[in-house]
C-alpha cells in the first residue's frame, strides 16, 4: 500500500480513564481503525492538560493523575477517515465519555507499508 498527496489527519482527544466494556476508549478506537484498514494510528499520552471542566491533569509526582490526556492520531485518505468518524462517535456514545475530534489537511510525502511486516499481523 502506498499513499501520496492529499490526505486527512484526524486527532481524537480522550481521557486515559475513559472505558468501554472494560477496555480503554483509546485502545478501542485503535482496534476499530485497524479493522477498517486505515493506514495507521498512533496514541500519545499527555503529561499535562485540561478539558471542558478546566480540571488540571498532570503527571507531577505530588499531583499524580489517573486520567491523563490521550491523543490518537490517524492519517489516511479523506473518504476512509470520513467513514471512520461515525465509528468514533458511536464509541463516545456507548462509553458515555467526553472527547474532542479535530481534522485537518495533511500532505503525505511518502508512506509505503512494509508488506513483509504485514504478513506477520
Amino acid at each position: 500500500m502506498e499513499l501520496k498527496g492529499e490526505a486527512k489527519l484526524v486527532r481524537i482527544f480522550v481521557g486515559e480513564s475513559d472505558i468501554i466494556h472494560h477496555v480503554p476508549v483509546y485502545e478501542k478506537i485503535v482496534h476499530e481503525a485497524r479493522k477498517m484498514h486505515l493506514a495507521g494510528a498512533t496514541v500519545f499520552r499527555g503529561i499535562m492538560g485540561f478539558g471542558r471542566t478546566s480540571r488540571l491533569h498532570t503527571n507531577k509526582i505530588l499531583r499524580l493523575s489517573e486520567d491523563m490526556p490521550m491523543v490518537i492520531e490517524i492519517v489516511d485518505e479523506e473518504e476512509k477517515i470520513d467513514s471512520f468518524l461515525p465509528v468514533v462517535h458511536d464509541i463516545f456514545e456507548e462509553a458515555n465519555c467526553g472527547g474532542l475530534i479535530t481534522m485537518e489537511k495533511a500532505g503525505i510525502i511518502k508512506y509505503v507499508s512494509n508488506d513483509r511486516a504485514n504478513k506477520n499481523d
